[in-house]
């Protein structure tokens, strides 16, 4: 959950920056110091205890990706992923003009793609981003009007806090989705056997006078039609009684829409990542004027635009079967003592790994008095190869404070950027996965931790916290989501995991662990000679 407290804010950011003055102190001491050769390097490593925590249902609206379809991991079962979204109007309508007739009600959405080759003859070629699961699998997928009021504020505690809503909540949607579906064209690649099309969209249009053909390209998204009548009578029959005059007025009488995927036959489905909020209902409608032309009425061209935006949530059905049940069987807390032999990181409604650094009583005290400047701290988790030869790996994780639900100094202090991907920002603090050069599949992860290290040795009285690791749709996206049901350990996880529909497998810290895959710290340190 985001913290909105003024006075958390001012305390994280007193934080960073006494932090940061630490910092730079050490690094000018330290500079003077290497420069006369009066250092040696070396290496300590240490045992940390990580073992797995699962959250349940967590906190899942206003994502800024979201995912749709229906996914099966070979390792942590299958999920469904619906979707809820209020609508709001462009620009709020009052009045109507006469004998208004709809021409076509579209539904639009695009897709992440990449533009792979360009032709005047053949048009454009694009390849879909961040598809998982067989390519052009067929759904069925329905389109509803929501009954469900997604309010602004939490009633509880006088409306003094935002509503938040919650990955488990798709029932509740489903049993006040109103009428039929929406989305009842013909062409069953709109419904029953819908997919992910790669192709884009070309639209000719002649013009009556020249015969000139003026041809509209547009990269791949979804377009649906969606029924006429029905709009005709709930939005343009509505306009005569105030109920699209303001979008606080639109958005309690039109609730919104509920997507739901099912699978079509004989497709186990895919599922596509998807910005809502860069979707669009347009309805093109013709109406006649006040004015005449030759004694006739002025029959013109209009066309009303909703956004999708306002408040949404991202719904998820998850179903382990075989495929997840060694995941399923997995206790919501793992063995906090010794650690467990494999840590299972997933993101929507899924798990974290917990981390707890120098255990070993007296440990970090001897460290705080030997002297050590430090020049590194870092984890590297072993991806189990094995387990995940058959699945989709996520390309980052995150590590954070536990304790805390916020960001570690090492984040904050990473100033390095990537303009065309933010995704790919923070490259010293690193968490993107390392390949094998010809597989292709992973090795490990790394995740600087250097002046998270360095402060718990040289502020006496900082706190070793636990440390949570996640799997990360983006890196830039730090805040955190309340769990639906919330304990005295666990209180919520980041936002960026709950977007991600992906999972690894990670050797963890337990004793049986190989050592050559087990999970530890490594500290590379200098010491005055």
């Amino acid at each position: 959950m985001y913290n909105n407290s003024f006075f958390k804010k001012i305390l994280v950011v007193a934080s960073i920056a006494f932090l940061y003055s630490c910092d730079k102190d050490y690094n000018e001491i330290g500079a003077g110091l290497i420069g006369e050769n009066n250092f040696n390097l070396e290496k300590e490593t240490y045992d940390v205890i990580a073992y797995n925590q699962k959250t349940g249902p967590i906190q899942s609206n206003n994502l800024a990706v979201s995912p749709l379809g229906i996914f099966n991991n070979p390792n942590f079962g299958e999920v469904t992923a619906n979707y809820g979204t209020q609508l709001t109007l462009v620009t709020p309508i009052t009045t109507i003009g006469a004998n208004p007739y709809i021409e076509s009600v579209i539904l639009t959405i695009p897709y992440f793609s990449t533009l792979t080759s360009s032709s005047t003859t053949t048009g454009n070629v694009y390849r879909l981003d961040s598809i998982y699961g067989a390519e052009k699998a067929k759904m069925k997928i329905s389109i509803y009007e929501s009954g469900y009021y997604m309010r602004d504020a939490n009633p509880v505690g006088g409306f003094q806090q935002a509503q938040n809503y919650f990955t488990n909540q798709n029932t509740e949607f489903d049993n006040v989705k109103v009428s039929n579906r929406l989305n009842d064209a013909v062409d069953t690649a709109q419904n029953d056997a819908f997919f992910f099309n790669p192709a884009e969209h070309v639209v000719a249009v002649t013009d009556s006078l020249t015969s000139a053909v003026t041809t509209t390209r547009t990269a791949p998204g979804m377009q649906i039609s969606l029924n006429r009548g029905y709009f005709k009578t709930r939005i343009i029959d509505a306009v005569a009684s105030g109920k699209l005059a303001t979008n606080d007025v639109f958005k309690d009488y039109f609730r919104g829409l509920y997507f739901k995927m099912e699978k079509a036959a004989g497709s186990a489905g895919n599922l596509a990542m998807l910005d809502f909020k860069a979707g669009k209902i347009t309805i093109k409608y013709n109406e006649d004027l006040a004015s005449t032309t030759g004694g006739n009425p002025t029959r013109v061209k209009k066309t009303i635009v909703m956004n999708l935006t306002g408040n949404c949530v991202s719904l998820l059905e998850n179903n382990f079967g075989s495929s997840g049940l060694a995941y399923n069987a997995l206790p919501n807390t793992g063995n906090t003592s010794e650690g467990d032999e494999k840590l299972y990181l997933k993101g929507g409604q899924g798990s974290v790994a917990v981390l707890s650094l120098f255990n070993t009583p007296g440990q970090l005290e001897a460290i705080r008095n030997s002297g050590w400047l430090i020049n590194e701290a870092s984890l590297v988790f072993h991806i189990d190869a094995e387990a995940m030869s058959g699945s989709y790996e996520p390309k980052r994780i995150y590590l954070y404070d536990f304790n805390n639900n916020r960001p570690i100094v090492d984040y904050f202090m990473d100033l390095s950027s990537n303009t065309a991907n933010l995704k790919k920002a923070k490259t010293v603090f690193d968490g993107n996965i390392n390949v094998n050069a010809t597989s292709k599949k992973g090795l490990t992860y790394k995740i600087r931790i250097t002046n998270q290290i360095r402060n718990l040795i040289n502020v006496k009285d900082s706190t070793n916290v636990k440390l949570g690791v996640v799997v990360t749709e983006d890196i830039s996206v730090f805040p955190s989501h309340i769990l639906r049901t919330p304990n005295s350990f666990i209180t919520g996880a980041p936002k960026a995991s709950v977007m991600s529909p992906l999972g690894t497998i990670l050797y963890g810290s337990k004793s049986t662990v190989p050592s050559d895959k087990r999970l530890k710290l490594e500290i590379f340190y200098t010491k005055p000679n």
